[in-house]
């Protein structure tokens, strides 16, 4: 429905001090005008200024339904860039869902998840790159996260991909306008300035490709798979992590069949925890399910807690982790440091050195601190950062950005093979309208109305 005035509940639905009812659309003044009343009962919203908030009550018909503060915005200063209301009304759900209600009834429809964000989308206030890090923005666990989204809603992002896309139009403008006119505008020699342009911009967009996992880890959480024999005290440590009794703790090996998951902040960074089946050869259908699937997650981990119940020998279990861990990001536990010791770190190193090898005891805590700590070095000191550097968070983003280095370096390739010059347009291109595709210049509808229902309701 074109020019529809929508509205929805901006807050969260459960009690509070205010919640807010956001109305946009060309309509948005006329519906407010109809149910709000102010005290002397005189003032028309649709004669303020804009950005201006006012006191009053909502009415329907001649039924009060709550005390209030308006806010209204007029366009294009607003974040749709359509005529916004704002209604700031008690907390209350069952108020707050009755305004809503009243707002429906004179004049407004529902407005769909993500709605707001698509419209300003729509209507060119941000663009694609940015409505993503709004979601990302709203769902982010960690403080990293929240940087990254502000980052990118402020066009970290869009600004890098606006930079390339202008410098490949301009290589496609030169080069069309030579191949059209070449009396006057010579192409001679310019395979060479081009070769060099694309290969800055080949370079800038493998560091962003590079950054892309860093930027999921950002946003997603470190995904740590918790690897280990039954008994060795996996659920044990993940308790303890969290501070709280998240999974159960038995003395029977094999308590822990499925998988369960926690999300995990440590110093600031958003650690996805996933405690597993112990893995050991069994008769059990269930059991063997479990273990199937803690091999699984191994393989997709980005970081994998080993942990080794010190307190009995290694056994071929043992060995068949550690071949499971190689060329992996992870840690090895001793556990059970309070009891007697038969596993020690040399007992690991004769398989392979280099991991990290802690002893802990997740029963009573010895060790855990050293852990958390071991966490945030690995984390810090190795290729993930943290800075003013542009990264790429979402999987649609990264494709679109692989397609368009593909692209340029096939653009390299014709220029070294000396292809003609046209052949060099095809692939720029196709890199152009790919880098399009991320900040949402070239993308189909369908595409846009999967994106922004993935958003809450009023956002």
């Amino acid at each position: 429905m074109e020019g529809k005035t929508i509205a929805a509940i901006a807050t969260a639905m459960s009690p509070g001090g205010i919640s807010i009812v956001r109305i946009s659309g060309e309509e948005a003044v006329l519906i407010i005008d109809r149910i709000f009343r102010s005290p002397k009962g005189k003032k028309r919203l649709s004669q303020v200024e804009s950005h201006t908030i006012h006191y009053g009550f909502i009415y329907d018909g001649e039924e009060l339904i709550d005390e209030v503060m308006v806010a209204v915005m007029r366009a294009p200063r607003s974040y749709t860039m359509e005529d916004t209301v704002e209604i700031n009304c008690h907390g209350g759900i069952l108020i707050t869902k009755k305004i809503l209600e009243v707002v429906l009834k004179y004049g407004a429809v529902p407005a769909e998840p993500g709605e707001f964000t698509k419209k300003a989308f729509l209507n060119g206030r941000i663009d694609l790159s940015k409505a993503e890090a709004v979601i990302d923005l709203i769902n982010a666990k960690n403080e990293f996260a929240m940087k990254s989204s502000m980052g990118q809603l402020r066009g970290s992002v869009s600004n890098k991909i606006n930079s390339l896309r202008d410098s490949i139009l301009d290589s496609i403008a030169f080069i069309e306008a030579a191949l059209d006119d070449p009396e006057h505008i010579s192409i001679e020699g310019y395979g060479d300035e081009l070769l060099k342009k694309v290969d800055e911009m080949i370079v800038e967009m493998e560091q962003m490709e590079e950054r892309a996992d860093n930027g999921k880890i950002l946003v997603e959480g470190i995904k740590t798979v918790i690897l280990g024999k039954p008994n060795a005290g996996k659920s044990s440590l993940l308790n303890r992590l969290a501070r709280e009794e998240r999974a159960i703790v038995t003395h029977i090996a094999g308590t822990t069949r499925d998988t369960l998951e926690e999300q995990i902040r440590i110093g600031g960074v958003s650690f996805k925890m996933i405690d597993t089946a112990g893995i050991r050869e069994t008769e059990d259908v269930v059991e063997q399910i479990g273990v199937s699937k803690a091999k699984v997650l191994a393989k997709e981990a980005d970081l994998i807690l080993y942990v080794v119940d010190s307190s009995v020998d290694l056994d071929d279990n043992d060995k068949e982790i550690i071949e499971l861990i190689k060329n992996k990001r992870a840690i090895i536990l001793l556990n059970k440091l309070d009891l007697e010791q038969k596993v020690k770190k040399e007992d690991i190193n004769k398989y392979y050195e280099g991991l990290h090898i802690l002893e802990i005891s997740a029963k009573e805590g010895i060790g855990v601190e050293a852990l958390e700590q071991t966490l945030m070095e690995l984390f810090f000191k190795e290729e993930v950062t943290f800075n003013d550097e542009v990264y790429i968070t979402n999987i649609r983003q990264k494709n679109a950005l692989n397609q368009a280095l593909e692209s340029l370096k096939m653009v390299k390739n014709s220029i070294e093979n000396e292809m003609p010059e046209d052949f060099f347009t095809i692939d720029l291109m196709n890199a152009y309208s790919q880098l399009g595709y991320i900040v949402g210049e070239e993308i189909e509808e369908d595409l846009v109305n999967r994106i922004f229902e993935k958003f809450c309701m009023g956002k």
